[in-house]
């Protein structure tokens, strides 16, 4: 360890920073009583980064150190380490030369019991669960999609900035109300209050993000007030908590309607996303497209039945069909009409050729003629001749006269 030796001079002694601080350090660390010392305090802003070392605060009523538990001695330690905790821890007080700054050391820890703060965390969650406040049958369902939004937070905190860029890029269509308050000290809790009354006054707000980011059970404790727990529950518009990191707890998260793990998860919890609903958008379109034509299809089908039956009960369909019987008919009947002229044709040929037989021209034409006198009587008997008689002699292809000039009845 380099040693600052200083001599008494006539003039001011200039150091730079560093060594001054160096100068300060090797006082610390020459102290006995400094460098192995019990420190009673309740623990605030613990945390545990990936080295593996502990840093906290140590805090009483009015004043605040500055902790280290490195990660082998952070290994070795039987307590379990919480915010809002009362230790005592033992170790040395040095100087972090780099930020100019005094801190402690820590080996060992031994706990004294919950701090003040944690403990009326406890009494007053106790009460008011019993009062029913925190029920799950008394929590309003979340507008799926808010048009308007109302936030509790600080106006300069980077929570505010971090919950309008999630609310823009998720969700730009609602209208986003600001009722800025503190979050933090002696004032903060009526002030919350008061903004919750105001926008419960706004027509038309959907749900109210009540928010801060994260810090130590002091930090966070106007939210573990019991006016502001009250007004939530009392609140007429739903009310989405996200109040310091995912471990945190306050008790307004146990009241309002949802809680979210920080200011960005609460405008998450609040909106959709518009990527989403764009896809919801495109699917709903596309089954809108689908539904549109299958109805499109059925009434074409209906249309063209109807059409169908329309025609078939026309009478213009009826005459087509009266005249297509009326053409089988005819059909029918000029069949028919061939058919009987047929018959009669071949009766008639039956006939004739019966008639053809027993025709007297047919027997003249084998040589036979007929007798007939001039009167046309046919002389069937010699009976009916006598001399000097003219006759008639018909003959297959004529006739002629002739004059009886004897007359025997034998042959």
């Amino acid at each position: 360890m380099d040693e600052i030796n200083l001599f008494p001079t006539l003039t001011p002694l200039s150091l730079s920073v560093s060594e001054l601080n160096r100068y300060i350090r090797q006082l610390v660390e020459s102290d006995e009583v400094l460098q192995g010392v019990w420190v009673r305090g309740e623990i605030s802003n613990l945390s545990r980064p990936k080295s593996g070392h502990v840093y906290l605060t140590l805090k009483d009523d009015t004043a605040a150190l500055r902790c280290v538990i490195w990660r082998t001695q952070a290994a070795r330690l039987g307590v379990p380490l919480r915010d809002g905790q009362a230790i005592e821890a033992y170790g040395s007080i040095g100087i972090y030369e780099q930020g100019g700054q005094y801190q402690l050391y820590i080996s060992t820890v031994r706990a004294v019991g919950e701090g003040f703060l944690y403990q009326e965390f406890l009494r007053l969650k106790a009460k008011l669960e019993a009062e029913g406040l925190f029920e799950t049958e008394r929590k309003r369902p979340i507008p799926r999609w808010p048009k308007r939004i109302g936030i509790v937070t600080s106006p300069t905190g980077a929570a505010l900035q971090d919950m309008l860029n999630t609310l823009r890029n998720r969700f730009p269509l609602a209208e986003v109300l600001l009722a800025p308050c503190s979050v933090q000290g002696d004032a903060a809790p009526l002030e919350i209050v008061d903004a919750i009354v105001a926008l419960n006054r706004i027509p038309d707000l959907d749900v109210i993000l009540v928010a801060r980011g994260g810090g130590s059970i002091e930090d966070l404790w106007a939210f573990n007030d019991e006016r502001v727990v009250r007004t939530i529950a009392a609140s007429t518009v739903p009310v989405i908590t996200g109040v310091g990191h995912e471990t945190d707890f306050t008790l307004v998260d146990f009241v309002s309607d949802l809680r979210a793990p920080t200011p960005t998860g609460a405008a998450v919890l609040a909106t959709p996303n518009i990527a989403d609903l764009k896809l919801d958008l495109s699917a709903a379109g596309r089954q809108i497209d689908n539904s549109y034509l299958l109805i499109l299809s059925g009434l074409q089908d209906r249309l063209q039945d109807a059409a169908y039956r329309l025609d078939r009960a026309s009478p213009l369909q009826r005459i087509l069909n009266n005249r297509q019987r009326l053409d089988e008919f005819t059909e029918r009947s000029q069949r028919a009409l061939v058919h009987q002229l047929r018959l009669k044709q071949t009766e008639l040929a039956g006939k004739k050729s019966r008639l053809s037989s027993l025709n007297p021209l047919a027997i003249l034409g084998r040589g036979y003629a007929v007798v007939s006198q001039s009167d046309g009587t046919i002389i069937h008997s010699i009976k009916q001749t006598y001399t000097g008689q003219n006759l008639q002699i018909r003959v297959v292809d004529g006739q002629f006269n002739t004059e009886v000039t004897r007359n025997s009845d034998k042959i």
